[in-house]
Protein backbone atom coordinates (compact mmCIF):
# COMPACT_ATOMS: atom_id res chain seq x y z
CA UNK A 1 0.00 0.00 0.00
CA UNK A 2 2.39 2.28 1.00
CA UNK A 3 5.27 0.54 -0.18
CA UNK A 4 8.13 3.78 0.58
CA UNK A 5 7.08 4.00 3.70
CA UNK A 6 7.54 0.33 4.82
CA UNK A 7 10.95 0.74 3.32
CA UNK A 8 11.93 4.01 4.78
CA UNK A 9 10.77 2.35 8.24
CA UNK A 10 12.97 -0.67 7.84
CA UNK A 11 15.99 1.17 6.91
CA UNK A 12 14.77 3.72 10.44
CA UNK A 13 14.65 0.42 12.82
CA UNK A 14 17.99 -0.35 11.25
CA UNK A 15 19.55 2.73 12.06
CA UNK A 16 18.33 3.24 15.44
CA UNK A 17 19.67 -0.51 16.12
CA UNK A 18 23.45 0.92 15.50
CA UNK A 19 25.25 2.73 17.79
CA UNK A 20 25.72 6.91 17.05
CA UNK A 21 29.08 6.91 16.44
CA UNK A 22 29.14 4.36 13.63
CA UNK A 23 25.72 5.91 12.09
CA UNK A 24 26.33 10.13 12.54
CA UNK A 25 24.07 11.85 10.14
CA UNK A 26 25.34 13.19 6.97
CA UNK A 27 24.50 17.25 8.19
CA UNK A 28 27.22 20.10 8.31
CA UNK A 29 25.15 22.39 10.27
CA UNK A 30 27.92 23.01 12.50
CA UNK A 31 27.64 19.95 14.46
CA UNK A 32 31.00 18.40 15.66
CA UNK A 33 31.32 14.99 13.67
CA UNK A 34 35.09 14.73 14.34
CA UNK A 35 34.22 13.88 18.20
CA UNK A 36 36.35 10.50 19.51
CA UNK A 37 34.67 7.54 19.11
CA UNK A 38 36.84 5.91 22.25
CA UNK A 39 34.80 5.13 25.30
CA UNK A 40 35.44 5.00 28.85
CA UNK A 41 33.55 4.11 31.56
CA UNK A 42 32.82 6.32 34.76
CA UNK A 43 33.67 3.84 37.79
CA UNK A 44 35.44 4.03 41.11
CA UNK A 45 38.95 3.21 39.96
CA UNK A 46 38.90 5.39 36.94
CA UNK A 47 37.57 8.55 39.59
CA UNK A 48 40.15 7.62 41.88
CA UNK A 49 43.14 7.29 39.09
CA UNK A 50 41.74 10.83 38.55
CA UNK A 51 41.58 12.38 41.48
CA UNK A 52 45.46 11.14 42.40
CA UNK A 53 46.28 13.11 39.57
CA UNK A 54 44.56 16.04 41.01
CA UNK A 55 45.84 15.95 44.11
CA UNK A 56 49.86 16.04 41.89
CA UNK A 57 48.67 19.10 39.78
CA UNK A 58 45.87 21.87 41.34
CA UNK A 59 48.07 24.65 41.87
CA UNK A 60 45.35 25.04 45.13
CA UNK A 61 47.08 22.02 46.82
CA UNK A 62 50.25 23.11 46.14
CA UNK A 63 49.76 26.12 48.02
CA UNK A 64 48.36 24.48 50.69
CA UNK A 65 51.41 22.04 51.11
CA UNK A 66 53.76 24.76 51.53
CA UNK A 67 51.96 26.87 53.90
CA UNK A 68 52.31 23.19 55.50
CA UNK A 69 55.40 23.16 55.10
CA UNK A 70 55.85 26.57 56.65
CA UNK A 71 53.93 25.44 59.82
CA UNK A 72 56.12 22.69 60.14
CA UNK A 73 59.08 24.95 59.87
CA UNK A 74 57.70 27.58 62.43
CA UNK A 75 57.51 24.26 65.10
CA UNK A 76 61.19 23.47 64.60
CA UNK A 77 61.92 27.70 65.12
CA UNK A 78 60.43 28.01 68.59
CA UNK A 79 63.82 28.61 70.54
CA UNK A 80 64.32 26.58 74.24
CA UNK A 81 67.21 29.19 74.90
CA UNK A 82 66.99 32.09 73.94
CA UNK A 83 70.17 34.26 72.49
CA UNK A 84 72.60 34.83 75.20
CA UNK A 85 73.34 38.75 75.73
CA UNK A 86 76.78 39.72 75.88
CA UNK A 87 77.69 43.55 77.82
CA UNK A 88 81.11 45.62 77.18
CA UNK A 89 81.67 48.61 78.91
CA UNK A 90 84.36 50.74 80.49
CA UNK A 91 84.40 53.27 83.51
CA UNK A 92 85.50 56.71 83.38
CA UNK A 93 87.19 57.97 86.62
CA UNK A 94 90.81 59.06 88.19
CA UNK A 95 93.48 56.69 87.52
CA UNK A 96 93.98 55.59 90.92
CA UNK A 97 90.30 54.17 91.09
CA UNK A 98 89.81 52.68 87.81
CA UNK A 99 93.34 50.80 89.03
CA UNK A 100 91.49 49.89 92.06
CA UNK A 101 88.04 49.01 90.60
CA UNK A 102 89.00 47.90 87.37
CA UNK A 103 87.39 50.41 83.90
CA UNK A 104 87.20 47.35 81.56
CA UNK A 105 83.31 45.57 82.34
CA UNK A 106 82.16 42.73 80.39
CA UNK A 107 79.52 40.61 81.14
CA UNK A 108 77.18 37.88 79.97
CA UNK A 109 73.34 37.32 80.38
CA UNK A 110 70.90 34.22 79.67
CA UNK A 111 67.42 34.12 80.25
CA UNK A 112 66.07 30.38 81.40
CA UNK A 113 64.00 28.12 79.68
CA UNK A 114 61.15 28.05 83.25
CA UNK A 115 58.09 27.06 83.71
CA UNK A 116 57.48 25.22 80.39
CA UNK A 117 56.95 28.42 78.49
CA UNK A 118 58.89 27.11 75.44
CA UNK A 119 56.91 23.94 75.82
CA UNK A 120 53.92 25.98 75.57
CA UNK A 121 54.93 28.12 72.77
CA UNK A 122 56.05 24.78 70.65
CA UNK A 123 52.82 22.73 71.45
CA UNK A 124 50.95 25.68 70.11
CA UNK A 125 53.24 25.67 66.54
CA UNK A 126 52.46 21.67 66.35
CA UNK A 127 48.99 22.29 67.16
CA UNK A 128 49.22 24.64 64.30
CA UNK A 129 51.04 22.84 61.99
CA UNK A 130 48.73 19.85 62.19
CA UNK A 131 45.64 21.77 61.84
CA UNK A 132 47.01 23.09 58.19
CA UNK A 133 47.73 19.98 57.37
CA UNK A 134 43.98 18.69 57.99
CA UNK A 135 43.25 21.78 55.61
CA UNK A 136 44.66 20.11 52.75
CA UNK A 137 43.16 17.26 53.07
CA UNK A 138 39.68 19.35 52.98
CA UNK A 139 41.06 21.29 49.94
CA UNK A 140 42.24 17.82 48.21
CA UNK A 141 38.43 16.51 49.29
CA UNK A 142 36.69 19.36 48.08
CA UNK A 143 38.21 18.89 44.69
CA UNK A 144 37.83 15.62 44.62
CA UNK A 145 34.03 15.63 44.67
CA UNK A 146 33.84 19.03 42.25
CA UNK A 147 35.76 16.71 39.81
CA UNK A 148 33.39 13.80 40.17
CA UNK A 149 30.52 15.75 39.65
CA UNK A 150 31.74 16.96 36.57
CA UNK A 151 33.37 13.68 35.15
CA UNK A 152 29.64 12.74 35.60
CA UNK A 153 28.38 15.79 34.28
CA UNK A 154 30.26 15.39 31.75
CA UNK A 155 29.28 11.89 30.97
CA UNK A 156 25.88 13.07 31.05
CA UNK A 157 26.19 15.24 28.25
CA UNK A 158 28.02 12.56 25.99
CA UNK A 159 24.95 10.66 26.85
CA UNK A 160 22.50 13.41 25.36
CA UNK A 161 24.95 13.62 22.41
CA UNK A 162 24.58 9.94 21.46
CA UNK A 163 21.12 10.01 21.91
CA UNK A 164 20.94 13.26 19.57
CA UNK A 165 22.95 11.59 16.89
CA UNK A 166 20.66 8.44 17.02
CA UNK A 167 17.29 11.37 16.90
CA UNK A 168 19.05 13.50 14.17
CA UNK A 169 19.89 9.64 12.21
CA UNK A 170 15.90 8.73 12.82
CA UNK A 171 14.61 12.28 11.53
CA UNK A 172 17.22 12.46 8.43
CA UNK A 173 16.10 9.28 7.47
CA UNK A 174 12.09 10.74 8.44
CA UNK A 175 12.53 13.74 6.40
CA UNK A 176 14.42 11.72 3.21
CA UNK A 177 10.51 9.23 3.44
CA UNK A 178 8.84 12.35 3.89
CA UNK A 179 10.29 14.34 0.73
CA UNK A 180 10.27 11.06 -1.30
CA UNK A 181 6.14 10.10 -0.38
CA UNK A 182 5.83 14.57 -1.16
CA UNK A 183 7.29 13.65 -4.63
CA UNK A 184 4.72 10.68 -5.42
CA UNK A 185 1.67 12.50 -3.98
CA UNK A 186 1.47 10.61 -0.85
CA UNK A 187 2.77 12.54 1.91
CA UNK A 188 1.27 16.15 2.66
CA UNK A 189 2.88 19.30 2.99
CA UNK A 190 2.36 19.89 6.34
CA UNK A 191 3.52 16.33 6.93
CA UNK A 192 6.96 17.50 5.31
CA UNK A 193 7.15 20.89 7.40
CA UNK A 194 6.45 19.09 10.37
CA UNK A 195 9.49 16.14 9.99
CA UNK A 196 11.54 19.65 8.77
CA UNK A 197 11.03 21.70 11.41
CA UNK A 198 11.23 18.49 14.10
CA UNK A 199 14.71 17.81 12.28
CA UNK A 200 16.13 21.71 12.77
CA UNK A 201 14.90 21.65 16.15
CA UNK A 202 17.03 18.38 17.18
CA UNK A 203 20.04 19.75 15.02
CA UNK A 204 20.11 22.98 17.44
CA UNK A 205 19.87 21.16 20.83
CA UNK A 206 22.14 18.87 19.26
CA UNK A 207 24.47 21.78 18.64
CA UNK A 208 23.98 22.58 22.23
CA UNK A 209 24.52 19.22 23.82
CA UNK A 210 28.09 19.49 22.11
CA UNK A 211 28.88 23.09 23.36
CA UNK A 212 27.97 21.44 26.83
CA UNK A 213 30.30 18.36 26.20
CA UNK A 214 33.15 20.72 25.55
CA UNK A 215 32.51 22.82 28.64
CA UNK A 216 32.42 19.98 31.13
CA UNK A 217 35.53 18.86 29.68
CA UNK A 218 37.19 22.32 30.85
CA UNK A 219 35.99 22.27 34.20
CA UNK A 220 37.97 18.55 34.20
CA UNK A 221 40.58 20.18 32.57
CA UNK A 222 40.63 23.01 34.97
CA UNK A 223 40.46 20.82 37.82
CA UNK A 224 43.39 18.99 36.59
CA UNK A 225 46.08 21.43 35.65
CA UNK A 226 45.77 20.43 31.99
CA UNK A 227 45.30 21.93 28.82
CA UNK A 228 41.48 23.63 28.06
CA UNK A 229 41.86 22.39 25.12
CA UNK A 230 42.39 18.96 25.88
CA UNK A 231 39.99 16.47 24.95
CA UNK A 232 38.68 13.38 26.67
CA UNK A 233 36.94 10.57 25.07
CA UNK A 234 33.35 10.11 25.70
CA UNK A 235 32.07 9.31 29.19
CA UNK A 236 29.81 6.15 29.88
CA UNK A 237 27.43 6.41 32.73
CA UNK A 238 27.71 3.91 35.28
CA UNK A 239 24.74 1.50 35.99
CA UNK A 240 22.40 2.52 38.89
CA UNK A 241 23.78 2.02 41.91
CA UNK A 242 22.02 0.61 45.13
CA UNK A 243 20.51 2.31 47.94
CA UNK A 244 22.11 4.18 51.01
CA UNK A 245 19.91 4.28 53.85
CA UNK A 246 20.15 6.61 56.70
CA UNK A 247 21.62 5.25 59.92
CA UNK A 248 23.68 5.93 62.84
CA UNK A 249 26.73 4.26 61.22
CA UNK A 250 26.67 6.83 58.44
CA UNK A 251 26.86 9.38 61.38
CA UNK A 252 28.82 8.14 63.39
CA UNK A 253 31.39 7.64 60.20
CA UNK A 254 31.07 10.69 59.03
CA UNK A 255 31.66 12.73 62.91
CA UNK A 256 34.88 10.78 63.27
CA UNK A 257 36.13 11.33 59.66
CA UNK A 258 34.64 14.34 58.07
CA UNK A 259 37.14 16.71 56.71
CA UNK A 260 35.68 20.04 57.69
CA UNK A 261 34.92 18.66 61.52
CA UNK A 262 38.97 17.87 61.45
CA UNK A 263 39.70 20.73 61.12
CA UNK A 264 37.42 22.09 63.91
CA UNK A 265 38.75 19.89 66.15
CA UNK A 266 42.49 21.07 64.96
CA UNK A 267 41.55 24.09 65.89
CA UNK A 268 39.72 23.45 69.18
CA UNK A 269 43.40 21.80 70.01
CA UNK A 270 45.40 24.62 68.83
CA UNK A 271 42.82 27.04 70.61
CA UNK A 272 43.46 24.86 74.14
CA UNK A 273 47.02 25.09 73.17
CA UNK A 274 46.86 28.83 73.34
CA UNK A 275 44.93 28.82 76.76
CA UNK A 276 47.86 27.28 78.18
CA UNK A 277 50.97 29.30 76.69
CA UNK A 278 48.81 32.61 77.94
CA UNK A 279 48.98 30.85 81.74
CA UNK A 280 52.21 30.52 81.71
CA UNK A 281 52.73 33.95 79.69
CA UNK A 282 51.92 35.79 83.07
CA UNK A 283 55.08 33.82 85.23
CA UNK A 284 58.04 35.80 85.71
CA UNK A 285 61.02 35.80 83.58
CA UNK A 286 64.09 34.75 85.11
CA UNK A 287 68.07 35.45 83.79
CA UNK A 288 71.12 34.90 85.25
CA UNK A 289 74.19 36.47 83.89
CA UNK A 290 77.77 37.36 85.10
CA UNK A 291 79.78 40.01 84.86
CA UNK A 292 83.78 41.07 85.57
CA UNK A 293 85.96 43.92 85.60
CA UNK A 294 89.43 44.16 84.89
CA UNK A 295 92.57 47.13 84.48
CA UNK A 296 93.11 48.19 80.92
CA UNK A 297 96.30 49.50 81.53
CA UNK A 298 97.89 46.31 82.42
CA UNK A 299 95.14 43.93 82.35
CA UNK A 300 94.94 42.72 85.95
CA UNK A 301 91.70 41.46 86.93
CA UNK A 302 89.76 43.28 89.60
CA UNK A 303 86.27 41.38 90.27
CA UNK A 304 83.70 39.03 88.89
CA UNK A 305 80.09 39.35 89.70
CA UNK A 306 76.74 36.57 89.51
CA UNK A 307 73.08 38.21 89.28
CA UNK A 308 69.66 37.03 88.99
CA UNK A 309 66.86 38.71 87.58
CA UNK A 310 63.30 37.98 86.79
CA UNK A 311 60.62 40.25 85.67
CA UNK A 312 57.68 41.48 88.10
CA UNK A 313 54.34 40.39 86.23
CA UNK A 314 51.67 41.19 89.02
CA UNK A 315 51.60 45.09 87.79
CA UNK A 316 50.14 43.27 84.62
CA UNK A 317 48.03 40.72 86.39
CA UNK A 318 44.76 42.11 84.65
CA UNK A 319 46.22 42.28 81.12
CA UNK A 320 47.42 38.42 81.38
CA UNK A 321 44.42 37.69 82.86
CA UNK A 322 42.18 39.53 79.75
CA UNK A 323 44.37 37.56 77.00
CA UNK A 324 43.73 34.04 79.24
CA UNK A 325 39.96 35.08 78.79
CA UNK A 326 40.05 35.71 75.61
CA UNK A 327 41.84 32.51 74.49
CA UNK A 328 39.50 30.61 76.72
CA UNK A 329 36.56 32.28 74.71
CA UNK A 330 38.17 31.09 71.46
CA UNK A 331 38.36 27.73 72.62
CA UNK A 332 34.12 27.95 73.65
CA UNK A 333 33.36 29.60 70.21
CA UNK A 334 35.12 27.02 68.69
CA UNK A 335 33.73 23.90 70.50
CA UNK A 336 29.81 25.38 69.80
CA UNK A 337 31.22 25.43 65.91
CA UNK A 338 32.17 21.59 66.79
CA UNK A 339 28.49 21.20 67.81
CA UNK A 340 26.80 22.89 64.87
CA UNK A 341 28.91 21.05 62.33
CA UNK A 342 27.92 17.98 64.02
CA UNK A 343 23.99 19.25 63.66
CA UNK A 344 24.83 20.17 60.09
CA UNK A 345 26.42 17.11 59.14
CA UNK A 346 23.52 14.97 60.25
CA UNK A 347 20.80 16.80 58.40
CA UNK A 348 23.48 17.01 55.19
CA UNK A 349 23.86 13.05 55.46
CA UNK A 350 20.14 12.73 55.75
CA UNK A 351 19.64 14.64 52.87
CA UNK A 352 22.30 13.40 50.67
CA UNK A 353 20.77 9.90 51.55
CA UNK A 354 17.53 11.14 50.25
CA UNK A 355 18.65 12.26 47.03
CA UNK A 356 20.69 9.17 46.43
CA UNK A 357 17.74 6.93 47.09
CA UNK A 358 14.96 9.40 44.82
CA UNK A 359 17.10 9.36 41.84
CA UNK A 360 17.56 5.74 42.17
CA UNK A 361 13.64 5.40 42.33
CA UNK A 362 13.48 7.81 39.41
CA UNK A 363 16.06 5.81 37.19
CA UNK A 364 14.41 2.80 38.18
CA UNK A 365 11.14 3.87 37.09
CA UNK A 366 12.38 5.09 33.52
CA UNK A 367 14.93 2.06 33.01
CA UNK A 368 11.75 -0.67 33.79
CA UNK A 369 8.64 1.41 33.28
CA UNK A 370 8.60 4.56 30.83
CA UNK A 371 11.18 3.39 28.73
CA UNK A 372 9.65 0.17 27.84
CA UNK A 373 6.28 1.80 26.93
CA UNK A 374 7.69 4.24 25.28
CA UNK A 375 9.50 2.16 23.04
CA UNK A 376 5.87 0.07 22.35
CA UNK A 377 4.11 3.26 22.06
CA UNK A 378 6.44 4.37 19.05
CA UNK A 379 6.46 1.02 17.50
CA UNK A 380 2.11 1.26 18.01
CA UNK A 381 2.66 4.96 15.93
CA UNK A 382 4.59 3.48 13.10
CA UNK A 383 2.23 0.68 12.43
CA UNK A 384 -0.84 3.25 12.55
CA UNK A 385 0.98 5.47 10.35
CA UNK A 386 2.03 2.96 8.23
CA UNK A 387 -1.63 1.20 7.74
CA UNK A 388 -2.94 4.97 6.87
CA UNK A 389 -4.57 5.11 10.58
CA UNK A 390 -2.25 6.74 12.47
CA UNK A 391 -0.34 10.44 12.23
CA UNK A 392 3.12 11.69 11.42
CA UNK A 393 2.58 14.30 14.02
CA UNK A 394 2.02 10.74 16.93
CA UNK A 395 5.10 9.37 15.07
CA UNK A 396 7.34 12.08 15.73
CA UNK A 397 5.47 12.88 19.38
CA UNK A 398 5.87 9.27 20.49
CA UNK A 399 9.39 8.93 19.35
CA UNK A 400 10.20 12.54 21.18
CA UNK A 401 8.82 10.46 24.09
CA UNK A 402 11.19 7.88 24.05
CA UNK A 403 14.47 10.12 23.73
CA UNK A 404 13.25 12.23 26.77
CA UNK A 405 12.78 9.42 28.74
CA UNK A 406 16.01 7.79 27.79
CA UNK A 407 17.58 11.59 28.78
CA UNK A 408 15.88 11.67 32.18
CA UNK A 409 17.01 8.14 32.71
CA UNK A 410 21.08 9.33 32.25
CA UNK A 411 20.07 12.52 34.17
CA UNK A 412 18.91 10.42 37.54
CA UNK A 413 22.02 8.17 37.24
CA UNK A 414 24.11 11.28 37.00
CA UNK A 415 22.31 12.84 39.99
CA UNK A 416 22.36 9.39 41.87
CA UNK A 417 26.20 9.56 41.64
CA UNK A 418 26.62 13.31 41.90
CA UNK A 419 24.86 12.85 45.45
CA UNK A 420 27.29 9.54 46.10
CA UNK A 421 30.37 11.90 45.26
CA UNK A 422 28.60 14.14 48.29
CA UNK A 423 28.31 11.02 50.43
CA UNK A 424 32.15 10.53 50.26
CA UNK A 425 33.26 13.98 51.11
CA UNK A 426 31.01 13.95 54.32
CA UNK A 427 32.17 10.76 55.18
CA UNK A 428 35.79 11.53 54.70
CA UNK A 429 36.27 8.39 52.70
CA UNK A 430 39.31 7.46 51.67
CA UNK A 431 38.68 7.43 47.90
CA UNK A 432 35.66 6.55 46.05
CA UNK A 433 35.86 2.20 46.08
CA UNK A 434 35.35 3.33 50.11
CA UNK A 435 31.40 3.77 48.65
CA UNK A 436 31.75 -0.48 48.75
CA UNK A 437 32.71 -0.02 52.28
CA UNK A 438 29.57 1.21 52.93
CA UNK A 439 27.13 -1.07 50.72
CA UNK A 440 27.32 0.87 47.76
CA UNK A 441 27.51 -0.99 44.32
CA UNK A 442 25.53 -1.05 40.75
CA UNK A 443 23.38 -2.90 39.77
CA UNK A 444 21.30 -3.76 36.89
CA UNK A 445 22.50 -2.44 32.91
CA UNK A 446 24.03 1.18 32.40
CA UNK A 447 21.66 1.70 29.88
CA UNK A 448 18.09 0.81 29.06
Amino acid sequence: MKTWILVSLTTLVLVRAVPAAENQPAVTDNINLARPTNTVRITPELLTLLSEELRTNHPAVHALEWRAQSTAANVHSVRTWEDPMVTLGGMGARQMMRAEDGDLIYGVEQKLPLFGKPQAMRKMAEADAEMQKSKIDVRFQTLRRDLAKTVVRAGLADRAVVLGYEDVAWLETLVNSVEAGYRNGTATLSELIQAQNERARRLNQLRTDESQVVHEHVGINRLMNRSSTYQWPRFELPAVATAVLFNTRLVELAFNAEPKLRVMKRELAAAEASVESARRARLPEVTVGAQGRTYSRNGDFRSAEVMVGFSLPWGNRAKYDADIRREKAKVTATEYDIEDERKALTEELHQVTFMIDNARREALLFRDDIIPRSRTALEAAHSAWLSGKGMLRDVIEARRMLTEAELMYARAISEQYQAMSELVLCCGLADFESLQMIGVKEEGNPQP
